[in-house]
């Protein structure tokens, strides 16, 4: 590992996504500047309205603006690297392989040429060569290109995250306090499990892997303390959650028909979300149904001792902030 400046500007992608969020705040309040590269600076302003305007900056681009990235990554000694998608969007060009994988690639260009060394970098619990969704195969290989970098670099696999602005709980409290759909819908058996991970935890270990240099080189899987099944999960938000539709019953669609369904309705639900944008919300592709059969658990174990931190409870936090989703 090269001898590393002290860090002062972090530069960051993804900085108004719901992880982006937390980091931004957890850097500011470490004392660190970021440097976000977004497309949209006023939601930026908006998300952190309350802080001073000088603790953050903005630069305007995306992942694809090779300039932008350079002008973030000049003024900056770190990077955070978050930008990530769930769902192919083939017709805003947003697309696994164009996001997970070029856009990775490009932002490490930028920070190579301005020499930067430490790089921090998201990915996803379960990713692997051999996946059988496009979004963790693109994971792995936006991974294979960090560790080919030769960069000062740490990856983070975390499975579901959670917290009140996440598109999880956002999903959650539709299906199990909203009339529509009249049912909550699981596909397969829901016996598959997940480890939800609260926002603020992911948010702490990587901005505190900025501060330990014994994590560079390595892959830290991040869960919470508890592991449910999406029947499980279901169920517990149905306990805690205000106005929860206790009477709505959870349905199983079978693997074949939940794929098919996903298949047909890919080309009407891809035009309808450009005119009306709250469909997104319903669109989902045959990869979100192979990843809804694979656990998605860990031993949190490495992180916790090596980021000195005990992962919070789901529902601790869940009852905490319930009331916030949106």
């Amino acid at each position: 590992m090269a001898e590393t400046p002290a860090i002062r500007n972090v530069m960051v992608t993804g900085a108004t996504g719901f992880v982006g969020r937390a980091v931004v705040r957890e850097l500011i309040a470490r004392g660190f500047k970021p440097i976000c590269v977004v497309r949209n600076p006023a939601r930026l302003e908006d998300q952190h309205r309350d802080l001073p305007p000088e603790r953050f900056s903005a630069v305007v681009g995306s992942l694809h603006d090779r300039r932008a990235l350079r002008r973030a990554a000049d003024v900056s000694q770190a990077a955070i690297h978050l930008v990530g998608i769930i769902l192919n969007r083939r017709l805003q060009r947003q697309t696994f392989r164009r996001i997970h994988v070029e856009g990775t690639e490009n932002v490490l260009e930028a920070v190579t040429r301005a020499r930067i060394r430490r790089f921090v970098h998201m990915s996803a619990l379960g990713t692997r060569p051999d996946a059988p969704s496009a979004y963790h195969r693109t994971k792995w290989q936006a991974e294979e290109a960090v560790r080919r970098s030769g960069l000062d670099w740490t990856v983070f696999r975390p499975s579901v995250i959670h917290g009140p602005y996440g598109e999880l709980m956002q999903l959650l409290k539709r299906f199990v306090c909203g009339l529509l759909p009249p049912v909550i819908p699981c596909f397969g058996q829901g016996t598959a499990r997940v480890q939800p991970v609260f926002v603020k935890d992911v948010a702490h270990c990587f901005v505190e892997s900025l501060l330990r240099p014994q994590t560079v080189g390595q892959i830290f899987s991040l869960g919470g303390p508890q592991a449910y099944t999406w029947i499980e999960l279901y169920e517990t938000c149905r306990r805690i959650m205000p106005k929860a539709k206790r009477w709505k019953p959870i349905v199983s669609i079978p693997v074949p028909l939940a794929e098919l369904l996903a298949l047909v309705s890919a080309p009407p639900m891809a035009v309808g979300e450009l005119l009306f944008p709250p469909l997104r919300k319903f669109r989902f592709d045959r990869g979100q149904v192979a990843m809804a059969q694979e656990d998605s658990v860990c031993d949190p174990t490495a992180a916790e001792k090596a980021f000195d931190i005990r992962m919070r409870s789901f529902e601790e936090e869940l009852s905490a902030y319930a009331d916030l989703i949106p």
